[in-house]
């Protein structure tokens, strides 16, 4: 009876433990509940009310630190720049920028260069940093990334640099001469050999001016308001036509040959001057008795077919260094042979502005001493493909010579 009496009561004590214990669980994990969590406590219970969504919508990259320099929140464009890493706010310029305005409350505004993460190279980033109190605990880092307007400015004041020089060699070399004519009235031979050299230096100012009004159309204009579908045949036609009294001088042929009745859609302008801009520079890049051949031809592409058009000459070729570079305005591979041909350096500059803005692209092949292969690619007109859906035609009525591209076209 005693042992019966002893099992019973270990039971009940066990019942009453177990009990107990249950409710302290419980108990604990609504407190575990209720307490805030660290993000609850960063974004519900200290932002003020409507300061989230402001942010959301800034352009700026945007962080808020606490009273201990945590970061309470922060947009994706500033994880993006690399600011905030593991919870902490990484630049230390700001950082301390931060304490100081947490502890006068004043508006603090600095223009920093920070390297660029994940390049591996000494690219900086540009960014201007503006910190401001935000109520009475917490901090407001706001940062621009100025690396696109720097290099934008960078490139206005490097054109206007070398326009300043470009139109200054002509003008020059035009007063130069007009004093020796003047000086030389008395020599006809003298008059008409200085008359001569300013007729040249006449003309390359004329056609710097004129390339560079070019440009600013090209640049202003929309051409797809105007668009139409433009025969490639004719393109090649008046890009020959350009150049073929500087190829019958140095006795270099040009063909042209590819699929025909094909068309583009685009502005007829600015198209013939693009190509004709790598006509006149195959020729005029190219030793005497050689051959400047021009292909098109369709190919076939994701978005929708592509009409491609090659340049090729036996010319002096660029190297690999400057490959990258000739489409920039005013850069020249020879800058002493491109004074020679008359060249300005923009030539390729509108190319490359008047493809992109016909959803195209301009690519080159070059080898040094064997020549380039200068490609546009341009969207199809569906006009054009009646005739040649497969991209095959007969040869182009421009020559009675058919030429054909080289297959180490990019």
């Amino acid at each position: 009876m005693d042992v019966n009496a002893a099992v019973a009561a270990v039971a009940a004590i066990a019942g009453l433990l177990t009990g107990v214990i249950a409710m302290l669980a419980f108990r604990w994990s609504e407190r575990d509940q209720a307490r805030p969590t660290r993000t609850s406590l960063h974004t519900d219970a200290v932002l003020p009310p409507g300061v989230d969504t402001v942010l959301s919508v800034l352009r700026s990259s945007a962080v808020v630190l606490d009273e201990g320099d945590a970061v309470v929140k922060a947009s994706s464009a500033a994880y993006a720049l690399g600011l905030v890493r593991g919870g902490k706010l990484a630049v230390e310029p700001m950082l301390q920028m931060a304490r100081d305005t947490r502890r006068d409350g004043e508006i603090r505004q600095v223009e920093l260069d920070l390297p660029r993460r994940g390049t591996g190279r000494g690219e900086a980033l540009a960014v201007s940093a503006r910190v401001a109190p935000l109520g009475s605990r917490l901090v407001l880092l706001l940062v621009e990334d100025l690396t696109e307007a720097r290099r934008i400015e960078a490139v206005r004041r490097d054109f206007v640099a070398n326009v300043s020089h470009e139109l200054k060699t002509p003008v020059g070399a035009l007063s130069l001469l007009s004093e020796a004519v003047m000086d030389a009235a008395d020599d006809p031979e003298a008059v008409t050999r200085f008359a001569g050299r300013m007729q040249i230096e006449a003309t390359r100012l004329t056609n710097l001016v004129q390339e560079l009004i070019d440009l600013s159309r090209v640049q202003n204009d929309h051409p797809l308001e105007d668009a139409e579908p433009v025969r490639v045949q004719e393109l090649v036609a008046e890009a020959i036509d350009r150049s073929r009294h500087t190829a019958t001088t140095k006795n270099i042929t040009m063909a042209a040959g590819g699929a025909s009745d094909l068309r583009v859609w685009g502005h007829r302008g600015q198209l013939a001057a693009a190509l004709g801009n790598l006509v006149e520079n195959a020729v005029n890049y190219s030793p005497a008795h050689t051959r400047v051949g021009i292909a098109a031809r369709r190919v076939t592409a994701p978005g929708g077919d592509l009409i491609e058009i090659a340049v090729t000459d036996q010319g002096i070729g660029i190297p690999d260094k400057d490959k990258e570079r000739i489409f920039e305005r005013f850069y020249r591979v020879d800058p002493a042979r491109s004074r020679a041909t008359g060249g300005t350096g923009l030539g390729l500059a509108i190319v490359k502005h008047v493809v992109a803005s016909h959803g195209g692209e301009v690519t080159v092949w070059s080898t040094e001493g064997q020549g380039s292969t200068f490609t546009l690619r341009l969207p199809e007109a569906a006009a054009g493909r009646d005739r040649t859906r497969d991209g095959r035609g007969t040869s182009s009525e421009i020559t009675t010579e058919p030429f054909t591209a080289p297959e180490v076209l990019p």
